[in-house]
């Protein structure tokens, strides 16, 4: 919004930075961690029973509910499937790991736009 509100060349430079920094962030926050529980052997059913318990999660707990869901429904599903926790815990630390990744890859992306947006502030 600074960037709209102020125009100008440095004002739409950082508003196009952060729109294209926040999307591309996005993307890999989803693709990167996806693509590292598929190559550790992270079965589709157990992501998805994590995606659905992570929703739930979102609404039942404030704040950090979303990623409690997903942890909680990816040990769950695994735990039915293989009937074992000591089995099913090297699939929840994957999972753990590859959450921890997506929340990293956000905040740094958050840190760059707001680099950038104090460097304008300072230069402006």
């Amino acid at each position: 919004m600074w960037g709209v509100i102020t125009g100008g060349a440095v004002g739409w430079g950082v508003a196009a930075l952060a729109v294209l920094l926040v999307a591309a962030a996005t993307a890999i926050k989803y693709l990167l961690p996806a693509k590292w529980m598929r190559d550790d052997g992270v079965p589709g059913m157990v992501l998805i029973v994590g995606g659905v318990l992570g929703v739930v999660g979102f609404f039942v707990i404030p704040i950090v509910g979303l990623i409690v869901g997903f942890i909680a429904g990816v040990f769950l599903a695994e735990l039915v499937r293989v009937k074992s926790v000591q089995q099913a815990w090297p699939t929840t630390v994957t999972a753990m790991k590859a959450a921890g990744l997506s929340m990293l890859i956000d905040l740094a992306s958050v840190l760059i736009v707001t680099a950038a947006w104090v460097g304008a502030l300072i230069a402006a």
